[in-house]
């Protein structure tokens, strides 16, 4: 399993079957201070990994290097410190692993899975799914987009919070984008490849990436990785009916007011109430009780937050 170092060898070599039956991870993007539905996917990745005796890593989701914000790396690593999880393995953080992508994408050109792309969103104008513009072009691959080509054919899995989801890939999401014109890798590309270098078996997290899911899956079986299993939790929204992001200003989390807080995402994933306390032992009587069947089904949590 990868943790700070890159492998001795290549990502490409696939390991054997010596995974842990569950393996979480919470993942979080520096563009900003982590806010209370950030809070919300750190609980239920942290708990439900736990409540099944397994391992929870995290990891800075930091390839977007001109979105990150100012300070919210510091933000994230003192909010874990402040609401006492305890990840079991130290922290990547994914812009130290850029060698380990373009390892990836060399082995998906290898293969004929990939293409360079000179479309710009102009060029595209309002329509979201790619249709093969420069797929047959044989473009150098440098200083262009590389997209992954997609098959005709429709990807399906079963969500434990928000069931059966299918895409039909061709014509629902269309070739998409693993490394920009600017040299950003997608965090399509990254997720996938940390998630199987790290061991991953259960991902825990909002709503929102549900329809990225197909897209992973699709990835992860032109690599030859083993599918994970997914919960997408409902989102926390603000009074505007919106959901909870940095883009929508959500505020940061008070980190003064760790107990209350946790508290309060616990009620809003419909768990037992617990005990004002110290985080940790908060958090060990959140994992005692933890029962996903509690958690509302659907894309939206009730309420404001």
């Amino acid at each position: 399993m990868l943790l700070n170092n890159p492998p001795s060898t290549s990502p490409c070599v696939k390991e054997g079957d010596n995974r842990m039956a569950y393996v979480g991870r919470f993942a979080p993007s520096p563009t900003g201070p982590l806010h209370f539905g950030s809070l919300i996917t750190a609980i239920a990745s942290y708990c439900d990994a736990r409540a099944h005796l397994g391992s929870w890593l995290v990891r800075i989701e930091d390839t977007d290097i001109p979105r990150i914000y100012p300070g919210s790396e510091d933000h994230i690593l003192r909010a874990l410190d402040a609401f006492q999880f305890e990840p079991d393995a130290d922290i990547i953080f994914q812009k130290d692993r850029i060698d380990i992508y373009e390892a990836v994408i060399e082995q998906l050109h290898q293969q004929g899975a990939v293409y360079a792309c000179q479309c710009r969103r102009k060029m595209l104008g309002s329509n979201h799914i790619y249709m093969g513009t420069c797929r047959d072009l044989a473009l150098p691959l440098e200083n262009q987009a590389i997209r992954v080509k997609v098959d005709n054919q429709t990807i399906c899995f079963t969500d434990r919070l928000q069931g059966r989801h299918c895409s039909q890939l061709q014509q629902d999401l269309g070739d998409f984008v693993l490394k920009r014109r600017d040299g950003i890798m997608n965090y399509q590309l990254a997720v996938v490849v940390d998630d199987y270098l790290q061991g991953i078996t259960h991902v825990v997290r909002g709503a929102d990436l549900l329809d990225n899911t197909e897209r992973q899956i699709w990835l992860g079986k032109l690599l030859g990785y083993p599918e994970l299993q997914y919960m997408h939790l409902p989102l926390a929204m603000n009074d505007q009916g919106r959901k909870l992001s940095k883009q929508n200003r959500a505020q940061a989390l008070d980190l003064t007011q760790a107990s209350q807080l946790l508290q309060q995402a616990l009620l809003a994933l419909h768990q037992p109430r617990v005990e004002l306390d110290t985080p940790a032992n908060m958090l060990k009587q959140a994992i005692a009780q933890w029962d996903v069947t509690f958690i509302p089904h659907g894309t939206e949590l009730q309420g404001t937050y």
